[in-house]
């Protein structure tokens, strides 16, 4: 009786083995393709903001889960209705400011989180000019807060929202991600590129951990809803709000700083890419870039505009006037700088959609939505 027992033990587990098993993989991988199985649990830092609330959007359409930290220093708390609006999900949302590391660890006890997207800093060159202690403080030690947290526990995967003004006033374009990072020309552009270097030795010492450095050029544009976009408080710090506002009839005049570059019309030529592509971007990043290790990649159309191209981009795309007058050149700047897109091609699959049509289309329907 017991050898019979055994037989049909043994009949039964070479079925299972060689044919149930094999069904029972490819189904689970299956409803993973189909209902996202993939899903991780995603703390962006600065989810409120004109780039992290675009970031949080794709996340959820994405089949993402989202957890967002923001002191609404440079947002709106509505722009979380805003997110629901567009993907029907909410955030789970914290209010503070990352250096307040009791309550960001509380953040880490309370999710088990599965990777960080870092964009909460200090953003505008010229602000950063005036004002170097703040933005190193807040940039610099908010980094270090998040990669205290992942370390303790055991979050092994960062996307740092990066820039290209790590590579100071650049020898050459288009830029590559080999080429060597400049002297940068401003504390803000300092500041990152001392972010990266934190996020470089912490993977170092740290070798299962992913850090992706995202080093973007200039974001602009909005979400097509007219929901989203960069509505900054008080006077602009960056060039496409200033034109939104001088079109929208809320200030007098844009100050285009310098036009004695050697650039075509004398403005600074800049990559301007459009903030859902860049966006798009942070998701696949998050996605392919998981497995331990560096990860480096621009994130740019390989088109340079100048200032007086977009603003004239603008004015016809839209159908309005935008004054603006020249001023001398503001610290911080550089000549000219745009991407070789060609790593985030190949890598992530990514290329940048929209062009200035689109870019400058998005940004008044969201400016018309603001004045309805």
């Amino acid at each position: 009786m017991l050898i019979l027992s055994m037989f049909f033990i043994s009949i039964f587990l070479y079925f299972f083995y060689y044919y149930c098993l094999p069904f029972i993989i490819w189904y689970n991988e299956y409803v993973k393709s189909i209902y996202g199985g993939n899903k991780m649990k995603v703390l962006v830092a600065g989810g409120a903001g004109y780039i992290g609330s675009h970031i949080c959007v794709e996340l959820l359409q994405a089949n993402h889960e989202v957890i967002v930290i923001d002191d609404f220093s440079n947002s709106k708390p509505e722009v979380l209705g805003y997110i629901k609006d567009i993907t029907g999900k909410d955030v789970k949302f914290y209010e503070f400011n990352i250096l307040d590391e009791k309550k960001t660890e509380q953040v880490f006890i309370e999710n088990e989180i599965d990777a960080v997207i870092h964009c909460a800093a200090f953003k505008a060159v010229g602000e950063s000019v005036e004002k170097p202690i703040e933005y190193y403080t807040n940039n610099l030690t908010t980094t270090l807060i998040v990669a205290k947290m992942m370390k303790k526990y055991h979050v092994n995967n960062i996307v740092f929202s990066s820039s290209a003004t790590v590579y100071g006033d650049p020898e050459v374009v288009p830029l590559t991600e080999d080429c060597k990072l400049g002297e940068t020309t401003n504390p803000y552009g300092a500041s990152k590129a001392m972010m990266e270097r934190i996020l470089t030795d912490v993977q170092h010492a740290c070798p299962e951990m992913s850090v992706t450095l995202l080093r973007y050029f200039n974001p602009i544009g909005a979400h097509e809803s007219g929901l989203l976009g960069e509505d900054p408080k008080g006077i602009p710090n960056n060039l496409m709000p200033y034109i939104m506002k001088v079109a929208a009839g809320e200030l007098p005049c844009l100050g285009v700083f310098g036009d004695d570059y050697d650039t075509p019309d004398g403005t600074g030529v800049r990559d301007y890419i459009h903030v859902v592509d860049l966006a798009k971007g942070h998701v696949l990043a998050i996605e392919k870039y998981n497995k331990p290790g560096l990860h480096v990649c621009n994130l740019g159309t390989g088109q340079g505009y100048s200032v007086l191209e977009l603003v004239h981009a603008f004015e016809r795309v839209n159908g309005v006037k935008v004054k603006y007058e020249i001023k001398p050149r503001r610290a911080g700047d550089i000549a000219t700088c745009y991407a070789d897109p060609t790593r985030a091609k190949e890598e992530l699959g990514w290329v940048a959609t929209r062009g200035i049509d689109e870019m400058c289309r998005d940004t008044w329907n969201f400016a018309k939505t603001r004045m309805k």
